[in-house]
């Protein structure tokens, strides 16, 4: 009888709740108004195509016809039958590991750094190193550096110093083209990540290093530790899914430097294998696969780093 009693008080106590979670969400209902443009473009060009793509996966769809439901059978094919994309998962890997992290350390390390020049100073250096994540047009000048013959910058330094005796074909030979590429990509991996890091930064209370001296702390390694990392959690968190997104979904500097498709797949990731059969031979059920597992590796990473950081 009290168990029933007490289940029942329980019962009436959520829908109490309940009551009063309504009452509130529906006094702000014009702050939901301002946001439904947003969700609605949102699930218009984010949710949906999403959504469709896991659909199209399981057909056989080449954009002249109708989609035909062939079930498992792009899947089997990627991981059964297709060589190229366990090399491009390979790839992916390595680019991503090597990539991700040190691009992570890197812009956290530089917005660490600069964050104590003047302004003025700070502002420039800033732009300085953001300005190569948006310069498209770069990927010339590090063609040049790396080319192939004896008249490309490294080639020729390396040839007069006697190092070598003959041009090193940096963007062709499977050997050096990944080592290129990854030089490239940390040259240019300072992104929104990077702003974010010196916005963090900039927003830090000072009063809490002065608590942290009178606590004890005594150099500005100690205050990077126990109060500037804790306070900028958000940044940092922002920064990893950044760094996650852009080491996974990689491609443009791949074809840029590499060509598409590269010597022998050396550069060939999951996302130029997607473009491949879907862009080029229009097997758009069969991209979607790619696609789809690729949203789901890159949400699996992105849960494990949440994990990762949320213990720091």
């Amino acid at each position: 009888m009290v168990k029933t009693m007490a289940l029942g008080s329980e019962k009436a106590a959520r829908r109490i709740d309940i009551k009063q979670i309504l009452r509130i969400e529906l006094r702000n209902w014009k702050l939901y108004l301002c946001l439904l443009p947003f969700f609605t473009i949102f699930l218009v060009f984010t949710v949906l195509p999403v959504l469709k793509a896991v659909r199209y996966s399981f057909t056989y769809f080449n954009i002249f016809q109708e989609p035909q439901w062939i079930g498992l059978d792009n899947y089997k094919n990627l991981f059964l039958h297709d060589d190229v994309f366990v090399k491009a998962i390979a790839n992916t890997f390595y680019f991503a590991i090597i990539t991700g992290p040190l691009g992570y350390l890197i812009s956290l390390t530089l917005a660490w750094v600069i964050n104590d020049f003047r302004p003025v100073i700070r502002s420039i250096l800033t732009v300085v190193f953001y300005a190569p994540s948006i310069s498209g047009q770069l990927y010339l000048i590090w063609t040049l550096m790396f080319s192939g013959d004896s008249h490309g910058f490294v080639n020729g330094f390396l040839i007069k110093s006697g190092l070598i005796n003959e041009a090193i074909q940096w963007l062709t030979d499977p050997k050096y083209m990944m080592s290129v590429i990854i030089l490239v990509a940390l040259w240019m991996s300072l992104g929104a990540g990077f702003l974010s890091f010196i916005a963090g930064f900039q927003g830090i209370d000072r009063s809490l290093y002065e608590a942290g001296a009178i606590d004890g702390i005594k150099n500005r390694y100690q205050e990077l530790w126990f109060i500037t990392l804790p306070a900028i959690k958000p940044q940092l968190m922002f920064g990893a899914v950044m760094s996650i997104t852009s080491s996974f979904a990689t491609a443009d500097i791949m074809i840029n430097l590499a060509g598409f498709p590269s010597t022998d797949y050396a550069a060939h990731t999951i996302v130029t294998h997607l473009q491949d059969y879907g862009f080029i031979r229009f097997d758009m059920g069969y991209a979607c696969a790619i696609a789809t597992i690729l949203f789901l590796l890159m949400v699996f990473v992105n849960k494990w780093v949440q994990r990762l950081i949320g213990k720091v």
